[in-house]
């Protein structure tokens, strides 16, 4: 399948279609080396909500990736901008090595805020949130993804806690990252580019794809990381593209 346009921007899922865990996918950086003389302006966007935008920015440094600091979007930033441009008072429930980064609770919490907590899931832990969104506080949740993919295979993902406090406390949680569509809409504005000029890649087909195109933004579909078979003809998300992988996407986005 061949791209429906020509896009001003490219918009690039981290985790599945550029590198799985410490490890850069075949042929991905000289892939991204060719997009970025391309002069097509670049945004790296990822729910991931266990590292650092530092550590991770070094990290994809240490893979070979060529890009700057500032191109990178994570759904804890996009959290942390959203909770302080409301004033909000946080309760963070997140992974300890992103704790520096988001800031310190607040004693008197007026919104529980989660994250991807990992190993550091515990029951007292989500107890603790839902008695306080038994109390009326807000659920804001950086991403609801169901898996992603690790070295060794897929992994449980954050969403599912959150859907649980979510049945369990009657509520909606307020998502941060993707597929909301304040999350890829932030990414454009930055660029000046309209929804439609731009083009998404990433390896999710519901967060990645149907985000985007909610957003308005076309959505490229690569056949690494999550992508399970079926995912190129779900009846509902059609991607405007499907390619094996990001080398595959350059090859079209530039031939």
């Amino acid at each position: 399948m061949a791209p429906t346009i020509s896009p001003k921007a490219v918009l690039i899922d981290l985790a599945g279609v550029l590198h799985t865990g410490d490890d850069a996918l075949p042929g991905a950086v000289r892939a991204l080396d060719r997009l970025r003389a391309s002069g097509l302006p670049l945004r790296f966007l990822t729910n991931t909500t266990r590292t650092p935008s530092t550590i991770l920015f070094a990290k994809l440094q240490r893979m070979g990736f060529t890009l700057a600091a500032s191109e990178i979007q994570t759904a804890a930033l996009a959290a942390r901008t959203l909770v302080r441009s409301r004033g909000l008072r946080p309760l963070w429930l997140i992974h300890p090595d992103i704790a520096a980064e988001m800031g310190e609770n607040d004693p008197e919490p007026n919104v529980v805020v989660l994250g991807d907590m990992g190993t550091h899931f515990t029951y007292p832990i989500l107890n603790h949130a839902f008695r306080l969104l038994m109390e009326g506080l807000p659920l804001m949740a950086m991403a609801r993804n169901r898996y992603f993919m690790e070295p060794d295979g897929l992994s449980l993902d954050m969403g599912a806690f959150v859907a649980g406090l979510e049945y369990s406390a009657g509520i909606t949680a307020e998502i941060t990252g993707k597929p909301a569509p304040a999350f890829f809409n932030a990414a454009l504005a930055e660029l000046g580019i309209a929804p439609a000029q731009a083009v998404l890649i990433g390896d999710d087909l519901s967060d990645d794809i149907g985000g985007a195109q909610a957003a308005g933004i076309p959505g490229i579909l690569v056949r690494t990381g999550k992508f399970r078979a079926g995912d190129d003809a779900h009846p509902e998300i059609r991607p405007a593209a499907i390619y094996d992988d990001f080398t595959a996407v350059v090859d079209a986005l530039l031939g």
